[in-house]
């Protein structure tokens, strides 16, 4: 047996011998699916599949990475680079490249991002006539994405009374014009969006058997990483593909599915063994990441979902601490807590800030936690946010080198037509458009043809337009022999775009050349890069390939030890020695929009299952009191999934009260308030007896059931029952505890305690508003 077969358990090595068939291996959070199916790889390869007939589809760059580079440490790189490896959209595009021209694309099409989607979506609204409040363009971006993802085309639209029906009822009756328009007017530019790089495969496969049938011979053995996460679009390709040999293995695990917003259908997991024949069925149940205790409270939640695969996660990890649950009176106070946390266990246990992640429901979470972590000199990233290349200098830079290689690219040219500036106006360019829709051809070849054809535009403004095409094609002859590197340094120089931008002395304006620096100096990795890759030469469209298809994940960069913030949808398939999950609080997490159907409900808990099982040897769980949303302070309640974890993982955490900065200064110096002098006195309170200020905790542990609800603003039902009845000398029940006899009551209102001695022996201090007690005596 091969060396390296000998880092597996037996678990994982039963599939990673299992050569032909198709086959299922239900891989549980942290049980080393990764390994499985990187070792699997190399163990066909040395039982003499070509590498060239295996296709490995993972959901992210960075997976498919770190899996070839894996491989190529087992089985040599020559052999591990003629493997067909990487996320569905990049290997399809690889596809589309090849065999777009069947469906009248062109091999160097433009893969248009959500920015571009929404701003031609804009154009085609205003073109339209149409109300931009009713018809807003990121809600009409949405909807077309998911008619995409489930192959409703426009003809399959307009032959569906019921979408038209349900379009006219959201007052958006246009819907389906517009959803032709932008259809029509990205074929025209010769471009697809992500959504399209999965549709046209499927039109490439239905329509063209020869097509099928050339990929079917090619991949005889077929790996899908994640597969809980496809869609109904990902799973007929996939579905097509394995047709014909069915030598398919998908690994996932149903409890880590958590993308249904964006089309990801569960049941292509839970059904698997209904589409092929003679499934062999695998479990990786063994946690190699966590401690027994985030493993096992992970597990207790989990189990309230009914709609999932059996199967028992376990680990032979340590112990390890409980899981911290801490409630704060704002969302202040909760950052303020997270930052304090992370710097005294950095401080006590050596930790790095890398150590630590705070994950959040939704991003709008990460201003306090921002505003914490800078003012304790914190240093953190946050994921998820502007990306790099989403940033206007670099837009720029990049639409012109797309508009290279595809002069047809609509929102590359009107994006830099004017920019910097040239003299051709928002006026002239309306023109151009109106032209190019009339003869139905790019704008670029309206240009082009300009002196031809009859387009209202002064000699003037044709000379400058005529000059800019001059200059596109010019960097179209120098393309053809120089790499992305040279081609870009030689753009931004010619462009005018470094004269722009040197300029304006602002520091923005500083920082936007800083962004078009580091560009440079990422192009320039990237042409070094490719000098060990077979069959590429560091060429513009490997170039703008690659960063079409990068995610901001993919483009980690910088100072590596850093506190990440992120979402939990984001955090899946990471790992962290130290988690905070902020926010547990209903219609927060779960998400008052997911609690509508028992499938939502489900998913929102596979979402809280995925954030405990990120972390490898402490989780803490916060929420609040009263929190800031849409501008206003509301009310809180702990979340439900708090609840379902059992109680034996949880270290329940409680402050006494809000915590209090002593004075810096001395109060004399401001000399002695005269009560006659005082205009607007507050109305005085009521007298509570002082505890010694030395002798109060600074933090109070309860160790009570978690059915924890926040204190009312205007009643207190449990302290105010309890004020009435109990006394000392009452014998109570306590769930947890069992019986006890109370031996003292203290305090008042909501900090209403009582010292009880159960049974066992235990002396414990409760606080009254939370314990659940029952007077028996």
């Amino acid at each position: 047996m091969q060396q390296y077969l000998s880092q597996l358990n037996d678990a994982q090595l039963a599939p990673t011998l299992q050569k032909d068939g198709p086959m299922i291996v239900i891989a549980g959070a942290g049980s080393g699916k990764t390994r499985v199916l990187t070792f699997r790889i190399a163990y066909l390869m040395s039982q003499g599949v070509d590498p060239f007939n295996i296709l490995a589809l993972t959901f992210t760059n960075k997976a498919a990475r770190e899996m070839k580079g894996r491989i190529a440490r087992i089985v040599g790189d020559s052999e591990a680079k003629n493997l067909w490896m990487g996320t569905f959209h990049s290997v399809f595009a690889k596809i589309l490249r090849i065999e777009g021209d069947r469906l009248g694309y062109p091999s160097n099409f433009t893969i248009y991002d959500t920015q571009d989607s929404d701003r031609l979506i804009s154009s085609i609204i205003k073109e339209l006539g149409l109300d931009k409040d009713i018809y807003k363009y990121k809600q009409i971006r949405s909807r077309i994405s998911s008619y995409k993802n489930s192959l409703i085309t426009v003809k399959a639209y307009f032959n569906n009374p019921e979408l038209m029906e349900a379009d006219a009822a959201a007052r958006r009756p246009r819907m389906g014009d517009i959803y032709k328009h932008y259809v029509e007017r990205c074929f025209k530019a010769g471009a697809m969006d992500f959504d399209d790089l999965l549709l046209k495969t499927n039109e490439l496969l239905t329509r063209f058997p020869d097509v099928l049938a050339k990929y079917q011979d090619r991949f005889r053995y077929i790996l899908v990483d994640e597969y809980q996460d496809t869609n109904h679009s990902q799973y007929l390709i996939v579905r097509a593909l394995a047709d014909r040999f069915q030598n398919i293995c998908v690994v996932g695990d149903d409890a880590q599915s958590i993308y249904a917003f964006r089309g990801a259908n569960i049941s292509n997991i839970l059904n698997f063994q209904r589409d092929y024949d003679d499934v062999k069925e695998f479990r990786l149940e063994q946690n190699y990441r966590s401690t027994k205790n985030i493993v096992n409270a992970a597990n207790s939640v989990i189990d309230k979902n009914q709609n999932k695969l059996d199967k028992i996660v376990w680990t032979a990890n340590d112990e390890g601490a409980k899981i911290k649950v801490n409630r704060l009176m704002t969302d202040g106070d909760e950052g303020r807590y997270v930052a304090s946390t992370i710097f005294e266990s950095k401080m006590q246990n050596q930790l790095q800030n890398k150590d630590f992640a705070v994950l959040y429901r939704t991003n709008a979470q990460s201003r306090a936690i921002e505003d914490a972590l800078r003012k304790r000199d914190i240093p953190y990233r946050i994921y998820g946010g502007l990306s790099f290349y989403q940033r206007k200098e670099i837009k720029d830079v990049l639409s012109y080198l797309r508009l290279i290689l595809n002069p047809a690219d609509e929102e590359a040219l009107k994006r830099v037509i004017n920019f910097p500036s040239r003299g051709i106006g928002q006026t002239t360019l309306d023109r151009l458009i109106v032209a190019a829709n009339a003869y139905d051809i790019p704008i670029f070849d309206v240009i082009k043809r300009i002196d031809e054809l009859d387009v209202k535009i002064n000699s003037g403004t044709r000379n400058k337009l005529k000059d800019f095409v001059t200059m596109i094609e010019s960097f179209q002859v120098m393309n053809t022999n120089a790499n992305a590197f040279e081609l870009s340094e030689h753009v931004v120089k010619v462009t005018g775009l470094i004269r722009e931008f040197n300029k304006d002395g602002t520091p923005e304006g500083i920082a936007k050349m800083e962004n078009i620096e580091e560009l440079l100096n990422g192009i320039k990795d990237f042409v070094e890069g490719q000098k060990e890759v077979a069959d590429t030469r560091g060429a513009l469209a490997e170039f703008l390939e690659d960063v079409a298809l990068a995610t901001d994940l993919d483009a980690d960069k910088g100072d590596p030890n850093h506190v990440a913030l992120m979402t939990i949808h984001l955090a899946k398939g990471l790992e962290f020695p130290h988690v905070f999950i902020v926010g547990m609080e209903e219609d927060l997490f779960p998400s008052a929009m997911s609690m509508n159907t028992r499938s939502e409900l489900e998913e929102e808990r596979r979402l809280f299952y995925v954030a405990l099982t990120r972390a490898e040897k402490q989780a803490y769980l916060t929420y609040t009191l009263s929190r800031y949303r849409w501008g206003k302070l509301i009310d809180a309640e702990p979340s439900r999934f708090i609840e379902e974890i059992d109680e034996d993982y949880l270290d329940i955490i409680t402050p006494l009260q809000e915590q209090r900065f002593n004075p810096m200064l001395d109060a004399s110096i401001f000399g002695d308030i005269e009560p006659n002098k005082v205009r607007f006195a507050k109305p005085k309170s009521r007298k509570v007896e002082k505890k010694d200020a030395k002798s109060k905790p600074e933090n109070f542990k309860i160790n009570a059931p978690k059915k924890l609800k926040p204190v009312s603003k205007t009643t207190n039902t449990s302290a105010n029952l309890f004020d009435s009845k109990l006394t000392v000398g009452n014998i109570v029940n306590h769930q947890r505890f069992g019986r006890g006899e109370v031996m003292k009551i203290e305090g008042a209102g909501g900090d209403l305690k009582a010292e009880i001695r159960f049974e066992n022996g235990d002396l414990k201090k409760l606080l009254l508003r939370f314990a659940k007690l029952e007077i028996v005596g």
